[in-house]
């Protein structure tokens, strides 16, 4: 098995390994073997496919917001085909099963190509919410429960993203998910500052760490395993994000009632936050879950540079604040360098016994 490294790593280790063969640390056969588990990777296509694929998405995404945000070219659309909201519905719909059977078809023919089937799935994501767009205007009743629609995209993307299967349309159904839960409390509660005593950060907090803790029971099913670890990323962005705003604003109505209290009194929500990034470090470490790992490491940081500009903004020269920025990324970059080293240079020795 061969080491992929990419042109400086490759000339690093090269060096390295020369270095002990000079001083006697190994054989010239062990160097020979060394050499041979090193692989200098070539220009990285499969990064600029994806990144190609991803502005692609991101220029139709433009376009599409652009017709529509162009009122003279939208009345000009609706004129040319005398359509209805509903037939605009019918038609995207449509076009979404058109896309999904497409993006099937690409997968069983060639299952390689991941990065055009995932362009063309987001094609279908994309098509189905404009047909639920449309077929939330023409079912207006002016109730304003308009989380409905919300749902039934959940609904329509987790039915997919499970049987497809596809990891971006079950992405999708949670994101949609996310969006009924606030848009449905809000509703609820006749679209006040409250619910159940919870402002909507607070509200998120709870709804991160339920989904998070759900992902769990995706082990004792077969067609939900492969979509646990997404559900868990996406319920930790849900918990750690809000988490981070309910620390800066706390569970208070609005701003103007935000302004009126004391910063002092929002440190308790700090705190919270500050524990909760360090639980989530140690649990990493003790269980090897580098992904909880890496999300307490990250949100204890912003919560500690986040304290910073509330309390020692006005107080610290801010060419001392930068100073400590640098230091600390470089501390940061510097141990991930050596823990990468480390874990590389074992990696050669497993391969090589």
């Amino acid at each position: 098995m061969k080491v992929q490294l990419n042109k400086n790593q490759g000339k690093l280790i090269a060096q390295l390994i020369d270095n002990w063969h000079t001083h006697n640390l190994i054989d010239e056969k062990t160097k020979g073997q060394l050499s041979d588990t090193l692989e200098v990777k070539s220009f990285n296509w499969k990064k600029l496919a994806g990144y190609s694929f991803l502005i692609s998405i991101i220029c139709i995404v433009i376009s599409i917001s652009s017709v529509f945000a162009d009122s003279f070219l939208l009345k000009f659309i609706e004129q040319l085909f005398k359509a209805s909201d509903l037939a605009f519905s019918i038609f995207f719909a449509f076009a979404a099963l058109g896309f999904y059977a497409w993006a099937y078809k690409v997968r069983l023919k060639n299952p390689h190509k991941i990065f055009s089937n995932e362009f063309v799935i987001m094609l279908a994501v994309l098509s189905t919410a404009t047909a639920i767009t449309f077929l939330g205007n023409a079912l207006d009743n002016g109730s304003g429960h308009f989380s409905i629609l919300f749902l039934l995209g959940t609904t329509i993307y987790a039915i997919i993203g499970v049987s497809f299967p596809s990891n971006l349309v079950w992405i999708f159904s949670l994101l949609s998910l996310g969006a009924w839960f606030g848009t449905e409390t809000g509703y609820v509660s006749e679209w006040g500052a409250y619910y159940l005593g919870m402002n909507y950060p607070l509200r998120f907090v709870i709804f991160g760490l339920v989904l998070a803790s759900l992902s769990y029971l995706f082990n004792y099913s077969k067609l939900l395993k492969p979509l646990k670890k997404d559900t868990y990323t996406i319920g930790l962005s849900y918990f750690f994000i809000s988490l981070w705003i309910l620390s800066i604003f706390g569970n208070t109505p609005d701003i103007e009632s935000w302004h009126q209290i004391k910063q002092i009194e929002l440190l308790s929500w700090a705190v919270i936050f500050g524990i909760s990034s360090i639980a989530a470090i140690l649990i990493g470490l003790k269980n090897g879950d580098v992904l909880t790992r890496s999300f307490g490491i990250t949100f204890l940081l912003i919560n500690l540079y986040t304290r910073y500009f509330e309390y020692f903004w006005d107080l610290t020269h801010k060419s001392i604040f930068f100073i400590i920025l640098a230091l600390s990324f470089w501390v940061i970059g510097r141990n991930a360098e050596r823990i990468w080293n480390v874990n590389l240079i074992d990696k050669m020795i497993r391969n090589q016994s």
